[in-house]
Parts: C-alpha cells; structure tokens; sequence
C-alpha cells in the first residue's frame, strides 16, 4: 500500500497551537486531506497522549503515530517517532531530571545535547532526527556544521526538510546520502491549508505504526511532497523586521543588520545548503511540490484568506467531487478539475507543468505563488 503520512504536528499544549487541535477533528481532517498516516505530536504531554487512546484504532483508518518534538540545550528541535506510548512514557521517566515543562509543555526544553536526547531516544526504542533541519531559528544546520557536531557518534534514523527546503537542499550534502528525508506539515491548526501541507507517501508493507517505522528504517519513501522551497518563509536571507531580502555577501558586508531599519538579517535556508553542499546531486525519491488547494483557491479568487465562505464552498465542491484534496492536488485530470472550477483547474495546470511565478519568503514571511 501506498499511505500518505504526515508525522509533525502540534497540540493545544504547544506555543500559538489552536484549540481546534484535537483527536477527533484531526482523524476527520485525515479523510478530507488524503492522509492515511498521522503523528500525535506532543506525545510526551500526558494529558495529550491520554486524548489519543480512544481514537488509535478508528472508523476512517488512519494509522496514528505516536510522535514528540523537544529542544535541546542550544535550542535545536528534533522529532522523535515511536511505535507505542509506552515508548514515550520510558523516555518522560528519563528526560524528567532535565527539564522543567517535560509534563505541561507540549513541546518541552530539555537542558541535554542532542547527542544525549537521542541516545535516550534510542534507549526507549524510539526513532529520531532533526526537525526542519535547515530552519535559521531552531534547527541543527542552524546551530551545528555536521550531523556528528549535533549528534556525536549517535545516529540519526532520518531528517526533516522543513518548508523552506526540498529534497534538493539536502542531496548534495555527502553525510546525508543514506539518510531518509521526511516532509511534515509542522500544523498548528487542523485547517487544510495547514494539516499535511507537506506530507511522505510511503510504501507498506503492514498497515500498521510498526509498519509505518519499519519503512522509514528500510528507505521505503517513494515520494516528498510539499512546499516550493521558496514559499517557505526562511528560504531567503532576509531582515527579520522589514523583510527586505539579501545576497549573502550582503548581509556579511552589513554585519547581518539590516541597513533599513537596524534589524537582524537571518540566514536563508537556500544560502545554508549551498555552504554545505559538498559534492554533486544524488538521487532522492521524486520531490513533487504543492500548494495547498485553499492557497489555491484563494489566489484564484484574489481573497485575503481561504477561510473565507466562497472559498470554503468552492474547497467543498471539490471534496465532494474527488473524495480528498491530496487526489485534486495530485491525481486528478484538469478536464475534470475544471468541471467544477475553470480557474483553479487553470491554476492546477500552471503548478503541475511548472509555469508559475515565485515570490520567494525569508525572514520570517512566506513566500508566494502567480501564474
């Protein structure tokens, strides 16, 4: 089976994480996304992991992944994926000493090393790597030049893109080349502009959360998809305050301060790969890069956002045309797409030959698209 998986989200017990965020209205975002794999998130939150067990086995079929995320002691996240809550209970027990929120917060600051997490991780029997790895504000190319300055000589079981890279940013950097890339959504709302915004279609060969582990062990991704990295709001190397963009060698001549307004310039995530980038492209499995179809809808509409109520009916129709976004966004023929709606059939054709215009992000604002 091939199985769409998002496997980082947020609850209500995270920073700026909408209420919404709960179990029941996220298995139903599921059948609407086209998602058959989901992360919990936050599973090391007891009274979140507690929400979870009524709907691990559910109506829809989705198989639920207990995941967390934590920060280390030089603010770096890392995603932590595991077959059972049992795992993320052993892993509390031994994390509990080095952090204050490790009960409260959802996704808690641990005063270890990530070298120290993970060998934590791995004690409980659980999987891990760095979270949006390439993020200026809190990832492990942010703060470290090598997996091994992160992580020592404890492995890593796989790295999260993030959505200001694609597989690309990664394939040319050497220590990289056997390790598995992931594209999750990192939502903080059960919208469908958020929910698996970016997701992995993974083969398995057990539809089961042991199954969903084993085929990221065993390199089984057939295909990322997600963002245009240039959407991504830290692709560019940008002024955190006004957003005016840089060259690299701009920002090194203004000592990373923005000359407009005094504010800092951060490194974008197509400047960091390329410093690390070592040797020539090697193969990954296909990147296929989406927009969400509310992003959609809204451009094609010229609204401010695609919660608006044309918006929201227009999203229906198609749902209720192609049974879940992903399959618009990805399966389905423009001559049917246009049946329900000639603009965002136009729009879909733009995106799938690549003939459209980005509007690259950084410094904290997204990018955009025109076609």
């Amino acid at each position: 089976m091939l199985a769409n998986a998002d496997l980082h989200i947020h609850s209500p017990f995270s920073i700026a994480v909408s209420r919404n965020m709960q179990p029941d209205t996220l298995v139903a975002a599921c059948v609407t996304k086209g998602l058959h794999v989901l992360g919990t998130g936050d599973a090391l939150q007891p009274v979140w992991r507690k929400s979870w067990e009524p709907h691990l086995e559910n109506d829809a079929g989705v198989v639920i992944v207990p995941t967390g995320e934590v920060e280390d002691n030089k603010r770096v996240h890392h995603l932590i994926l595991a077959e059972d809550f049992a795992q993320f209970d052993m892993l509390r027990e031994l994390l509990i000493p080095y952090s204050r929120s490790i009960r409260t917060n959802g996704r808690p600051h641990v005063t270890l090393s990530g070298e120290e997490i993970a060998v934590m991780a791995h004690d409980a029997g659980a999987m891990i790597g760095p979270a949006h790895a390439f993020t200026p504000w809190t990832a492990m190319y942010a703060y470290h030049s090598s997996v091994a300055d992160c992580y020592g000589s404890e492995p890593i079981d796989f790295l999260e893109l993030g959505l200001s890279a694609d597989s690309s940013y990664g394939a040319r950097i050497r220590e990289l080349d056997n390790i598995a890339f992931l594209s999750n959504s990192d939502a903080h709302s059960p919208q469908p502009e958020k929910l698996g915004r970016e997701f992995n279609q993974i083969r398995l060969e057990h539809v089961t959360v042991r199954g969903v582990l084993d085929s990221i062990r065993n390199g089984s991704i057939t295909m990322n998809a997600g963002f245009f990295p240039e959407e991504g709001k830290y692709n560019r190397t940008a002024c955190v305050r006004c957003f005016t963009q840089y060259s690299l060698e701009e920002a090194i001549q203004h000592a990373w301060r923005c000359p407009a307004d005094g504010g800092i310039i951060k490194k974008g995530v197509a400047d960091r790969a390329k410093e690390l980038s070592t040797g020539a492209p090697q193969p990954r499995p296909p990147y296929l890069h989406i927009v969400p179809l509310g992003q959609i809808i809204q451009t094609v509409e010229c609204v401010s956002s695609p919660c608006t109520k044309n918006c929201r009916q227009v999203y229906d129709s198609f749902i209720t045309t192609f049974g879940n976004e992903i399959d618009v966004l990805v399966n389905a023929p423009i001559h049917e797409i246009r049946a329900v709606h000639s603009g965002v059939a136009d729009a879909l054709d733009a995106l799938r030959t690549n003939r459209v215009t980005l509007h690259p992000g950084g410094g904290g604002k997204f990018g955009t698209f025109s076609y």
